[in-house]
């Protein structure tokens, strides 16, 4: 998986794919920083932050364009997310590329569940109330969701692959509802991703495990 073919491969691929899912320049160099950018992380490219920081400046414009400020203010937390990720990743390597793969602590899952409800609530409250969204909370959630998985992926934490797995398929049937097809499309590819990404998590973390143990 981290052989240089597969990045060339990527490199043609997905811009490929970035045509095909969108209509115009902006957008198509959206999708194709953002899967690439995804691509990465799934191998713990430390590249993934700066083409992802790229990746989010394109949405935000995209988003003012279309007057969409939720979405609009959601990227500049990820942006900043994405600058944290970026720095923590290069701490406590020990030697190799990246920092080690963590899981995440009982306590912290506990607060994050009671986050994702209750900002998923006021979220979704203000949408219903104040704005003409069709899906206000389903949109809530999965807006809330993506937060904590950017979060934890920061901290190079294995389970933001399972939060942006549920992002995901939510994110599909959301766009298939709305028919917008090939957005809908573009996420299944994230979700094939996502699915690489937490496969490959742990085997990395499988092998430091046991060459930390001594087991190699």
């Amino acid at each position: 998986m981290n052989k240089p073919w597969t990045l060339v491969a990527a490199l043609v691929i997905m811009p490929g794919i970035a045509y095909f899912t969108s209509t115009t320049t902006l957008e198509i160099v959206a999708t194709t920083t953002g899967l690439l950018s995804v691509w990465l992380t799934a191998r713990e490219k430390i590249w993934a932050w700066p083409i992802g920081l790229v990746n989010v400046a394109c949405f935000f414009y995209m988003f003012y364009e279309v007057k969409l400020y939720a979405d609009m203010t959601l990227q500049v937390f990820f942006f900043i997310l994405s600058i944290y990720g970026w720095v923590i990743w290069l701490t406590k390597r020990n030697g190799a590329e990246v920092r080690p793969t963590r899981r995440i602590s009982p306590r912290l899952a506990g607060i994050l569940l009671v986050a994702l409800f209750a900002g998923t609530g006021i979220w979704g409250y203000v949408l219903a109330t104040y704005t003409d969204a069709s899906i206000p909370y389903p949109d809530a959630f999965i807006a809330m969701l993506s937060l904590i998985a950017q979060m934890l992926l920061s901290y190079k934490i294995l389970e933001n692959w399972y939060c942006w797995i549920v992002v995901d398929v939510l994110s599909v049937g959301m766009y298939l509802y709305k028919d917008l097809n090939m957005l809908a499309f573009l996420y299944v590819i994230f979700l094939c991703i996502a699915i690489s990404g937490l496969i490959t998590w742990k085997k990395q973390q499988e092998v430091a495990t046991w060459e930390s143990a001594g087991l190699d």
